[in-house]
């Protein structure tokens, strides 16, 4: 229904910082979620389920293996109107500066906007998790008679400080507009939520970084190039302007993924017995790159609460509460609990082992007799034999030149060696 009628724009973000060293060689919405997907599945197969199939991924940041896997992920018909496609900040002889913040990064990106008929812009998150019917919101959006909708999360007064929160009137528009009030100054901005939402606390509503705009409106909000963000600058200015900005409450699950702590606890959540974010619905399919893999082998090892994707080799003593990334491989007796393992974007050679197991280095991997929990395992990485790894609230924040250690997590960094032996934690 709305697929002639909407551009769908999803922001790849800044340079991540919050996320590294998950982002010092990709962007955020190339860092691998759930084993075998990336942050930016998660937006896409949101329009996808939705039947809106125009989108543009704006990036600047170290975007080549996010090029690489939207070229080798979404491909449509020669004879459909659909695609995915990535715009990369560009210096032109009439702009000379990078993406300086949301809206900036949108209005740089207009002129290819304009080259579609439509009459709505949709504006993702490349960095969130959820599953949300867009065309219900777009729906609500066009029958409101709203020139911007901005999609809203009930939340906690300790989690408010974190957001802008916003007021509506009886009609769902939007009248206040506060930026990351500090806790002590929330007195009567609380909101009319569900009943379930006000048993959880969740009575402030939270600007999710999702926004509808009118063709019309966005074009006039982007006229002055002084306002670069959309969340600090222009949605403010548009409810203090007297713009008709209506807030679609979302209930469902929904998780902001810009720090180590957030990515590692959403990723382990979904091994879950029911997940929050259910990555087994049917109708609202996780879609991704098609690999041509090999089956997981696994070979006399205990699972508990875990999710193993394809092409692993697991020999492990016990995995517990943990996701395996593609082309994983695990060595014997090795002790693997609440740790994200990415895997590998290739195999080694059956030759490659051999010398790499008679000159005594480790292979790609984790060795034999490893001890590791509350950590993530980058890609590529090549944990020795006898290697503990142990992160924990007790570990104060750090970086090496192979690991960082942020909220008592252990990162080891992407491609890096870890010696036999070695003990972290």
């Amino acid at each position: 229904m709305f697929n002639k009628k909407v551009i769908s724009v999803i922001l790849g973000g800044g340079r991540g910082s919050r996320l590294a060293p998950l982002t010092s060689h990709r962007s955020k919405p190339a860092v691998p979620v759930a084993g075998k997907y990336r942050l930016v599945d998660i937006p896409i197969s949101n329009c996808i389920n939705n039947d809106l199939k125009r989108i543009y991924v704006l990036t600047q940041f170290n975007s080549a293996s996010l090029n690489s896997h939207i070229k080798n992920s979404y491909q449509f018909s020669n004879f459909s109107n659909a695609f995915v496609d990535i715009l990369a900040a560009e210096q032109t002889p009439d702009n000379p500066t990078w993406f300086q913040g949301t809206a900036d990064a949108v209005r740089q990106c207009q002129h290819h906007f304009h080259r579609h008929e439509y009459d709505y812009v949709l504006i993702l998150s490349g960095d969130q998790l959820y599953n949300m019917d867009l065309s219900k919101m777009l729906r609500m959006h066009e029958e409101s008679g709203a020139e911007i909708t901005v999609a809203t999360q009930p939340v906690t007064a300790e989690e408010a400080p974190a957001f802008g929160i916003l007021k509506t009137d009886d009609n769902s528009f939007i009248n206040t507009f506060t930026e990351k009030p500090p806790i002590d100054q929330l007195e009567g901005w609380d909101s009319e939520v569900s009943d379930e939402m006000k048993t959880e606390g969740r009575k402030y509503l939270a600007s999710m970084g999702i926004y509808i705009f009118n063709r019309s409106t966005l074009d006039e909000v982007l006229t002055d190039t002084n306002t670069i963000d959309f969340g600090n600058e222009i949605i403010p200015e548009a409810i203090t302007g007297g713009k008709k900005v209506f807030g679609y409450q979302y209930e469902g699950y929904w998780e902001d993924i810009g720090t180590i702590k957030a990515f590692y606890h959403a990723n382990l959540a979904l091994t879950d017995d029911i997940p929050k974010f259910n990555l087994f619905d049917k109708t609202n399919q996780i879609l991704t790159r098609a690999r041509i893999l090999p089956p997981s082998k696994i070979d006399v090892t205990l699972i508990e609460k875990a999710l193993i994707s394809e092409g692993s080799i697991i020999a492990a003593k016990s995995l517990q509460h943990c996701i395996i990334g593609i082309r994983s491989r695990i060595g014997k007796n090795s002790i693997i609990k609440d740790t994200y393992i990415m895997g590998a974007d290739s195999y080694q050679t059956l030759d490659e082992i051999d010398t790499c197991t008679k000159e005594g280095i480790p292979c790609v991997g984790i060795g034999d007799n490893c001890n590791i929990s509350s950590a993530i395992i980058e890609k590529n990485c090549c944990i020795g034999n006898d290697v503990t790894i142990k992160g924990g609230d007790h570990l104060e924040d750090t970086e090496t030149d192979t690991y960082v250690i942020r909220d008592g997590i252990i990162v080891i960094k992407n491609s890096v060696t870890i010696p036999n032996g070695t003990t972290i934690g």
